[in-house]
């Protein structure tokens, strides 16, 4: 008997993390993810393992979002030798992700460590280092997609394309267990079928269980066209108030789509007046790898608006400024009007975004342009939600700038792209909708049951389920 625990993402989004036990395969890790939204000390202080990551027999990692695979250098800190299976491509953007991730939470160690000593408390411990990083690196193996691996003698994975980010996989695992066969889907992140750059998520037909994602659950997203639309009356409104435009960017995935769809409208003629500035070390080289593999994106998609684009930073806009160092990004401080700036974080937990929210919140010719999820307790969520008083940096600031967000520009699949997706199985299987707040599963499950006829069902933390 095969059995799934779910020990993360159960009820909520962020934290992705599922185990398999069977005698198949043995202990296995379906993502090794971090919560986000928080402090990243506060955060290490309170992510604790419900297992001995040293009975884990390995990892499969859906994507390299740190939401997916972040707490895998404490795994491997705290005693897990397996192997982690991804994508190729996958494993190149780890690579950034999580060297990006340890620096930024060992400097924050070593400035709250230095506030402990101060006031005479002991230091904390690093729950994991760089070295624990280049391990998780080393244990990589990489599969391409649609090639079934043996990954015991009576265990099988394939990877299939998921569409969510470069390298995204939908994981199929089939168990033989005495004589049975049994084929778990674990959807991972599934994509905006809207997104140029990605492929649509690829279709699998047979399962016993699927575990899909519901991110976006209770709603669609606005059709790319009206969301072009509402972006170019953003920039024209805060042009003729003689403002910047800051947003807020994922370093994976959205920054790259944002960046085709800038360079639409920059060859439409509409950012005539404008500089747009890509301020992330991270996502520059995030660029980079997609223009590694650039044949692997939807290059039809690409080919009808830009026929001759190889190469995301060189070919969607001309002279787009990347600002790498801390120098080049203070100088855009200087731009008084329009600038429109792309920065991270995507949901303003840290990153240079929050220093430019600092210079231009409060004035009202600016406006912030949100274009993708806020969990909830971020900087972004409570903007979103229209908080008129934030502090950053031990300074309060009142929100005067126009709060904007764009829905057509999510790298998850909406509502009816979820449904048209499951609904391709064709020997109905048990459907588990994880990665998703209450209210979006239950909407998700209730639209599958009047549409599909389909019973789905919502695990809550650290529940099972056999099959």
């Amino acid at each position: 008997m095969a059995i799934i625990r779910f020990l993360g993402a159960a009820q909520e989004v962020t934290g992705s993390c599922h185990m398999l036990e069977s005698p198949a395969l043995g202990m296995m890790l379906l993502d090794c993810g971090m919560h986000q939204g928080s402090h990243a000390i506060e955060r290490a202080q309170h992510e604790a393992f419900l297992f001995a990551p040293r009975d884990i027999d390995g990892v499969i990692l859906s994507h390299a979002h740190l939401d997916h695979s972040g707490m895998l250098p404490k795994l491997v800190h705290d005693g897990f030798t397996g192997p982690i299976h991804c994508t190729p491509a996958t494993a190149s953007l780890l690579e950034i992700m999580l060297q990006d991730s340890v620096h930024i939470y060992l400097s924050d160690l070593e400035r709250e460590n230095l506030q402990r000593m101060r006031k005479g408390k002991v230091p904390l411990v690093a729950d994991y280092t760089e070295e624990d990083v280049a391990t998780v690196l080393a244990n990589c193996v990489t599969h391409p997609y649609a090639k079934p691996v043996q990954l015991t003698e009576f265990a099988t994975l394939t990877f299939h394309d998921a569409g969510h980010i470069l390298g995204s996989a939908i994981t199929e695992l089939c168990l033989q267990e005495k004589g049975q066969l049994k084929t778990l889907v674990f959807s991972g992140d599934l994509g905006n079928s809207s997104a140029v750059l990605m492929n649509d998520p690829s279709i699998i037909e047979q399962a016993d269980v699927v575990l899909m994602e519901g991110t976006y659950g209770d709603r669609n997203h606005r059709c790319i066209e009206d969301t072009l639309t509402q972006l170019t009356g953003i920039i024209e409104q805060t042009e003729k108030r003689g403002g910047n435009i800051m947003i807020p960017a994922f370093a994976v995935g959205r920054t790259q789509e944002l960046l085709f769809y800038l360079g639409q409208l920059h060859h439409q003629g509409v950012l005539q007046n404008w500089q747009v500035i890509l301020d992330s070390p991270m996502a520059i080289k995030v660029s980079k790898v997609y223009d590694d593999w650039f044949a692997q994106l939807d290059n039809q998609d690409i080919a009808k608006v830009s026929p001759h684009a190889h190469s995301i930073l060189k070919d969607f806009i001309p002279h787009i400024f990347l600002a790498s160092s801390p120098e080049e990004s203070m100088a855009i401080n200087k731009i008084s009007k329009g600038a429109i700036i792309l920065a991270g974080s995507g949901m303003c937990t840290g990153g240079r975004i929050r220093h430019h929210f600092k210079q231009r919140i409060w004035d009202s010719r600016n406006s912030i342009i949100f274009c993708g999820y806020q969990a909830q307790g971020t900087l972004g969520r409570l903007l979103v939600d229209g908080k008129k008083n934030i502090k950053l940096f031990n300074q309060s600031f009142v929100v005067k700038a126009q709060i904007e967000t764009l829905g057509g520009f999510s790298a998850h699949a909406g509502q009816s792209q979820l449904l048209e997706w499951v609904a391709n199985f064709n020997n109905e299987p048990r459907v588990v909708l994880v990665h998703g707040e209450p209210q979006a599963l239950d909407s998700l499950a209730e639209a599958l049951w009047q549409q599909q006829k389909i019973k789905a069902y919502i695990p809550s933390l650290q529940s099972s389920l056999a099959f």
